[in-house]
C-alpha cells in the first residue's frame, strides 16, 4: 500500500510543471499586483508596470532585477542587503542616492528569485496576448478571473469557423 503511494506520487512529481514553484512565488510575491497575472504590466501601486511579456531581458538580467529593483522606478527589490550588503548593478546604496528603488513587503531568497525567472522565462516572454488556457492555468479550473478570456476564444473560434465555411 505503502509503496502504491509512494508511486503515484512520484509519478504526479515528475509531470508537475517544473516552474510550478516560480509560478506560487510570483503570486506570493505580489509580482502580479504590478505585472498583472499574465505579466502584460500596466498600472499598479508601484507604477506603471513594464511588460514581461515583451521584455528582452535575459534570465540572468530578469534575476538581477528581481533581487535588485530598479533604480528611479517602482519596481522593488526582492534580496535582504541589496545595495548594502549587496551590490545590484554595480553600485551602492550611495551610487544610488535619490533613485534608491523600494524595499519589496518580503524579501525572497536566491533559488526563489531564480525560480520567479525560469517561470517568466517559461510561461510569459515571448508570449503573444493573453488566453483562456493560460488564465486556467495561473488560476485554475472554475476560475470566474478567466470568463473574460473564454468569451473572446468562443468568438473567434467562430470566427474562424465562419469565415472558413465561405
Amino acid at each position: 500500500m505503502l509503496a502504491t503511494a509512494a508511486i503515484a506520487t512520484g509519478a504526479s512529481a515528475q509531470s508537475a510543471d517544473p516552474t510550478d514553484a516560480g509560478k506560487a512565488i510570483f503570486k506570493r510575491a505580489n509580482c502580479v499586483g504590478c505585472h498583472k497575472w499574465h505579466g502584460n504590466g500596466g498600472g499598479g501601486y508601484g507604477g506603471d508596470a513594464l511588460s514581461l511579456r515583451k521584455t528582452e531581458l535575459t534570465r540572468e538580467q530578469i534575476i538581477e532585477t528581481v533581487g535588485c529593483g530598479r533604480p528611479g522606478t517602482g519596481m522593488p527589490f526582492f534580496t535582504r542587503g541589496a545595495y548594502d550588503a549587496v551590490k545590484c548593478y554595480g553600485m551602492t546604496r550611495e551610487d544610488v542616492d535619490g533613485r534608491m528603488p523600494p524595499e519589496a513587503n518580503t524579501f525572497l531568497r536566491p533559488k526563489d528569485i531564480e525560480a520567479v525567472a525560469d517561470y517568466v522565462i517559461a510561461h510569459i516572454k515571448g508570449k503573444g496576448e493573453p488566453n483562456y488556457g493560460e488564465c486556467i492555468a495561473f488560476f485554475g479550473e472554475g476560475s470566474r478571473v478567466c470568463d473574460v478570456y473564454k468569451a473572446e476564444q468562443s468568438t473567434s473560434t467562430n470566427a474562424a469557423t465562419s469565415g472558413q465555411s465561405k
